[in-house]
Formats: C-alpha cells, sequence, structure tokens
C-alpha cells in the first residue's frame, strides 16, 4: 500500500508501532521493520550507550528503516539526537514537541522528524517548525493522553496542516487502518496491539493480564504523575489513588533514586528534567519526581512481571485484543483486512 507515510520513511506497509518505554527494544522494533513496517526504539529508558548499543543491534537483525522515540524536554536531548545522527537512523519521533533548533538539526542530517502530538495546535506549530510528519493521538491512546476521541481530533489535524499525518488511538485492525486513511491519514500507530505480540519481550504472565482485561478495565488516571495516563486498572493504581501526600512523597524519592541508578543520571539532571515537566501545569513535588521517574513504575510490570507494584500502560483496545501474533502475522493480517474491506466498499460504490 502506497501512502505518504511509506514513500516518506521507506517501509512497505504504513503501520507503526510505537516508542513504549521498557517495551519497544531492538527484539520488537526489529521484527516490526522485518513485517514492512515502521518500528520504533524507546530511549527514554535507556543511558546514551545503551542507545547506541540499541541502534546497532537492531541494524543487526533488519535491514529495514526505525526509528527513536526521544523526549525532547530531556536534559540530554541533544546528546541523543547526535547519537541518531552518527548511527544513520532513518526517523526520530518525540512524546513532546521537540524545539526548532532539534527539528532543524536532525533534518539537516537527513533525519525524518515525526512528532507525537495530541492537539491541533501543536501539529500546526511543529508543522510550521518543518517536522516532516506528525503522529496524532486521540483520547484512545495508552500512556499520557488527552480528552478528544481519535476520530475528532484526526480530521481537524489532517485539514490544519499539509504534511503526513498518522494516527493513533485505538487502531488495531484493518479496518481501522482504512477508517484512518478515509478521515485523510497516511498510516496508523499502535503501541499496545504490538505489545501484545510474540516478538514483544513482556513477560507472559503481564501479557496474560492485558489480556484478560475489558475496555472497562481500562482507565485514566492522574495518580502517577499528576498528568491524565491511560492505564489497566489495578489494585496498584487504586492503592495510588488512595495514597496521601506523604505517602506519595515518599514513593516518589524511592523511585527517583531508583531511576537515577538504572539510568545513570545525576540528582541535579533529574530535577532539571522534573522541574521541564512541571512548567506550566500544577504538579506537586512529589508528582514532579513521578513525572521523572515513571518509567520505574512501567519497569516493573513491564521487565520484572510485578503487576502488584507497576503500571501498565494500556489503550483502549486491550479490552477487544485476544491472541498473540508474530509481529509479521500482525501486519499481514491487517494489510490483508484492509485489503478486503476497501474491495467491499469499492464494490459498493459499483452497485450504485
Amino acid at each position: 500500500m502506497d501512502t505518504a507515510l511509506t514513500r516518506l520513511v521507506g517501509v512497505r506497509h504504513p503501520v507503526v508501532q510505537t516508542g513504549m518505554g521498557w517495551v519497544a527494544g531492538p527484539r520488537l522494533v526489529s521484527a516490526v521493520g522485518n513485517a514492512g513496517a515502521l518500528g520504533i526504539l524507546a530511549s527514554a529508558t535507556m543511558t546514551l550507550d545503551q542507545l547506541r548499543d540499541a541502534t546497532r543491534e537492531v541494524r543487526s537483525r533488519t535491514d529495514a528503516p526505525f526509528g527513536v522515540n526521544l523526549r525532547a524536554d530531556a536534559g540530554d536531548a541533544h546528546d541523543r539526537v547526535r547519537i541518531i545522527i552518527e548511527e544513520g537512523v532513518r526517523v526520530a519521533s518525540f512524546a513532546l514537541a521537540p524545539s526548532r533548533e532539534l527539528i532543524g538539526e536532525l533534518k539537516g542530517a537527513g533525519v525524518v522528524v515525526i512528532p507525537s502530538i495530541g492537539a491541533r495546535r501543536h501539529a500546526e506549530k511543529v508543522a510550521a517548525w518543518g517536522a516532516d510528519a506528525v503522529i496524532v493521538q486521540g483520547g484512545e491512546g495508552g500512556g499520557h493522553t488527552g480528552e478528544v476521541a481519535t476520530t475528532v481530533l484526526l480530521p481537524q489535524v489532517v485539514d490544519a496542516v499539509d504534511i503526513p499525518v498518522v494516527a493513533a488511538g485505538g487502531f488495531h485492525d484493518g479496518r481501522g487502518l482504512v477508517a484512518a486513511l478515509a478521515f485523510g491519514a497516511a498510516g496508523i500507530a499502535m503501541g499496545t496491539r504490538f505489545l501484545l505480540t510474540e516478538d514483544s519481550t513482556v513477560p507472559d504472565a503481564v501479557k496474560a493480564r492485558y489480556l484478560a482485561a475489558t475496555v472497562r478495565d481500562v482507565t485514566v488516571t492522574t495518580a502517577v504523575d499528576g498528568l491524565p495516563h491511560r492505564m489497566l486498572r489495578t489494585e496498584f493504581v487504586d492503592a495510588l489513588e488512595r495514597s496521601g501526600r506523604a505517602r506519595a512523597l515518599l514513593r516518589a524519592v524511592r523511585h527517583a533514586a531508583g531511576f537515577r541508578k538504572v539510568s545513570g543520571l545525576s540528582w541535579s539532571r533529574m530535577v532539571r528534567d522534573g522541574l521541564a515537566l512541571r512548567h506550566g501545569k500544577d504538579l506537586t513535588w512529589s508528582q514532579v519526581l513521578l513525572a521523572a521517574n515513571t518509567p520505574m513504575l512501567l519497569k516493573a510490570s513491564m521487565v520484572q512481571g510485578r503487576t502488584d507494584l507497576g503500571v501498565m500502560a494500556s489503550g483502549q483496545v486491550a479490552g477487544v485484543i485476544d491472541d498473540l501474533p508474530s509481529c509479521a502475522e500482525l501486519v499481514d493480517r491487517i494489510m490483508a483486512e484492509a485489503e478486503e474491506v476497501l474491495k467491499s466498499l469499492e464494490a459498493l460504490r459499483v452497485a450504485r
């Protein structure tokens, strides 16, 4: 299927695997690339050396183009950009809008820049700064999310910018791909659907928890870091929401210390990153610490399998997913379903 997205990044299918912390590692990213879609490596949970090693491992596993996801507000963002450029990574994606300077640096080196956005005005801003495309996530998406549904947000953005738009939030099959194309998107991006594949390194017990979830088991809470965060409803999430301020602060400090150990960041750098997250938001200091160190809560589940001590970011589609295909099987199935839907629509047109 030929779209503005496939032409821009050089993949066969207009499908993107999003950069999920502790999930989107070399194995998953390379499997997605070999399936003909665009895999994106999550770098926020890696040190600089780990990021370089991970990009090289992906390249050893696949010849397909792939991307790296960055935190635009991280204190070492420029160092990570330098690694992306030096390692010849095709795509840089961002969880928050990157600065005009970062976009210019990447584009000057021939890297395709694709920020993720959750509002029309953000898409207009990054497009004006030179972004090559945008991923638009509606409220159905996992992790940090907004209140506007994909079906409302997507057409707004498509009408507002003249760069390719990739739809995210609520997609898991070929019907969704065709719907996104009908809205004017150039492809779809999926997180939870790729998390729930054979190629994902998430522990089997955690995958089972996702597969057992219904749509009603996926909730949005601000208890983790003060920002709306879509995840599975668990006993741990309930406990976070019941925690008092003193208990929340103690937990925040403990997780901050843990993230400092695995990330190699200094306390001063972590504080600066936390302040960047706090800018313009009414967050308590415990929330600032958790905002900078939410990766530790994700690691407990996604790496260690401790659903009792961690959080499980999840799109609403977890409630309708019931299998664990390989990435190749998943992408092939999505494209086959999309072709069947398109044929059915063509038959309706001809019949009229």
